[in-house]
């Protein structure tokens, strides 16, 4: 069943890289918003006549806590009607249209695997959403490796709380990945050197890969050709 079309009020805006804004909306007719961490909302924006070109959407970057304000993080792309929309018109205040929760890219039912979440750039949201409420939870799990890609260190999104987390959540590991820039503490290059070092060896896991379509499709290539079964492999692509 789609949900319902509601209004959502912009109550917070927070500058979090160049080009990255973040967005706290909330949905004044609804007392909880529920859904599962990795899940999406979409928003329905005064950007074109025909209805369906005015949807854009957005995996939501907070963890469910019974409120009904929920956080999306947005980045600016030149050209796009739905970001030039948000970073040129939103302000605290503005109301919205939008309808969610959607998606299935959730955690598993059991977490009886070792887990990797691959992804770049705003490909985070939905895995902050996610450790937050296997921390919340006490959920059990193996290992959980956050593998995160930007070009540099201006770019790295949630970076304190990361870091944060793999000292409270057990078995957590936080890898971020610099394509542009060498600094201690971070990998340089790109995410796939990473994770094919991480598995060496194959060990039983899944993986969750979330982002621009070139990096998924070069990620899910490379995990099939390592040996790993593509029912392992999920993935969300953006844009």
């Amino acid at each position: 069943m789609i949900p319902q079309w509601q209004k959502g009020i912009v109550t917070r805006i927070v500058q979090a890289a160049p080009n990255t804004r973040r967005y706290w909306i909330q949905m004044p007719e609804t007392a909880s918003f529920d859904f599962r961490p990795g899940q999406f909302v979409t928003l329905d924006l005064p950007i074109h006549e025909q209805r369906n070109k005015r949807w854009r959407s957005y995996s939501i970057a907070s963890t469910p806590d019974g409120s009904n304000i929920i956080e999306l993080v947005i980045v600016f792309l030149e050209g796009g009607l739905g970001t030039t929309y948000f970073f040129n018109e939103v302000k605290e205040g503005t109301e919205l249209v939008l309808r969610g929760p959607q998606g299935v890219f959730v955690l598993p039912e059991v977490l009886e695997h070792d887990l990797y979440m691959i992804c770049t750039g705003t490909g985070i949201a939905p895995f902050r959403s996610m450790i937050h409420h296997i921390k919340r939870h006490n959920t059990p799990h193996k290992n959980i490796h956050l593998i995160f890609g930007t070009r540099k260190k201006e770019d790295v999104l949630y970076e304190d709380e990361l870091r944060a987390l793999q000292a409270e959540v057990p078995s957590f590991t936080y890898h971020p990945v610099l394509s542009r820039e060498m600094l201690d503490g971070y990998y340089h290059g790109y995410v796939h050197p990473v994770y094919e070092g991480l598995c060496k060896g194959n060990p039983e896991a899944d993986f969750m890969l979330c982002g621009w379509r070139v990096m998924i499709d070069e990620a899910r290539k490379r995990l099939l050709d390592m040996g790993y079964d593509k029912k392992h492999v999920h993935m969300e692509l953006y844009g």
